[in-house]
């Protein structure tokens, strides 16, 4: 055995398995399929302007020892999300708030705005929601679904809310206030000069190699490492033998723009169903970047397919029973530690990610 651990992916989890073990005084081989370590927070620098290639990463999180772990590893500016949304020529402010409402219908308090939304739920009579559409019409009634809602989610998840489970929104909150604030969580920001720098840090002392793939390395080099932590689909490492877990996909088009400022904000949702991308992101504005051109990426979802990159697990009744089937067979695994939005069939918020690595750890050491 050449290490006593391998970690199967260099992404958040994986860094942070890492830095655990190696503070320890363990050998770690972290390993990744692609061309660079980070995994789906990996940010890139075109320009002076840190790209978030996979899509927006705004760190947030109530979890003060969590907050301290990750500034060990990196500075972290003062950005808030405060997302818009555009729906056809009108735009809102997202979350829902009292900004949101007075575009909406011209009030101006939030009596005015819950005597609203309390008079269109109760005009639909919905007793037991059948389907998602039915779910968040009788949250948020008629107008924030249409505008809002409808379209962004049908773009998402490619079929209409009609044919959407009504579990998959369990709430849609409201908040009567004037705060553009996406996030509640005490704790928010962007790490300065980016999420690859904090990973690199992470991984410092760690001998990791890029390039390559699990499975060919197995082969290869049985006997490499006492024990495993692998990040991948638990599906594909067990060669899909019960079924392929569903997820949705990704794809960006991003372009430099000769400006210096494209559309004033980091993160544009486009609500219409007729607009074919999902929101704009515009990087620069994650740190308030003053560089003389600017950088956007356009988001598109997609479904899922063999050979793309799986992004969201599609957490229906059909797929977490063929998950918990998986999961039986990873606690067979004495030696591999199954983690990670992948490896756990999860989407996790950064944080949280975080949290999960550090306390798996703890149970994994001993």
């Amino acid at each position: 055995m050449k290490y006593d651990f391998l970690i199967v992916g260099a992404g958040l989890y994986g860094a942070v398995c890492a830095n655990a073990l190696h503070a320890r005084g363990k050998s770690v081989l972290v390993i990744d399929r692609r061309n660079h370590i980070a995994g789906n927070i990996y940010t890139e620098q075109v320009h002076g302007i840190n790209v978030h290639k996979y899509g927006a990463h705004i760190f947030h999180t109530s979890d003060k020892e969590i907050w301290d772990y990750v500034n060990r590893f990196a500075e972290f500016n003062n950005y808030i999300n405060s997302p818009v949304a555009i729906y056809k020529d009108e735009l809102y402010n997202l979350p829902f708030n009292m900004n949101t409402f007075s575009k909406l219908w011209g009030i101006r308090t939030p009596a005015e705005a819950q005597r609203k939304i309390a008079e269109q739920i109760a005009d639909l009579h919905i007793m037991e929601p059948q389907n998602l559409e039915e779910q968040a019409l009788s949250l948020v009634g008629k107008d924030v679904y249409e505008k809002l809602v409808k379209g962004y989610t049908e773009k998402q998840w490619g079929r209409a809310c009609t044919e959407l489970p009504a579990f998959i929104i369990r709430r849609l909150p409201c908040r009567f206030i004037y705060d553009n604030n996406y996030f509640n969580d005490r704790y928010q920001g962007i790490p300065m000069g980016g999420y690859t720098r904090m990973v690199e840090k992470m991984l410092e002392g760690v001998e990791v190699r890029l390039n390559t793939d699990y499975f060919d390395l197995s082969k290869r080099e049985p006997d490499i490492a006492k024990r495993t932590i692998f990040t991948g689909c638990i599906d594909q490492f067990f060669q899909y033998r019960l079924g392929a877990l569903q997820y949705r996909s990704v794809r960006f088009e991003t372009e430099e723009l000769d400006c210096e400022n494209y559309q004033g904000n980091a993160v544009v949702n486009y609500t219409d169903r007729q607009v074919p991308w999902t929101r704009i992101i515009e990087h620069k504005h994650f740190e308030f970047g003053k560089q003389p051109t600017t950088i956007i990426s356009r988001e598109y979802s997609a479904e899922w397919k063999p050979g793309m990159e799986p992004y969201y697990p599609i957490n229906n009744v059909e797929n977490a029973a063929l998950y918990e089937e998986y999961k039986k067979l990873a606690d067979q695994q004495e030696n591999v530690l199954f983690g990670g939005r992948l490896g756990k069939y999860k989407y996790f918020d950064m944080d949280k990610v975080i949290r999960a690595a550090l306390d798996d750890m703890k149970v994994f050491l001993y």
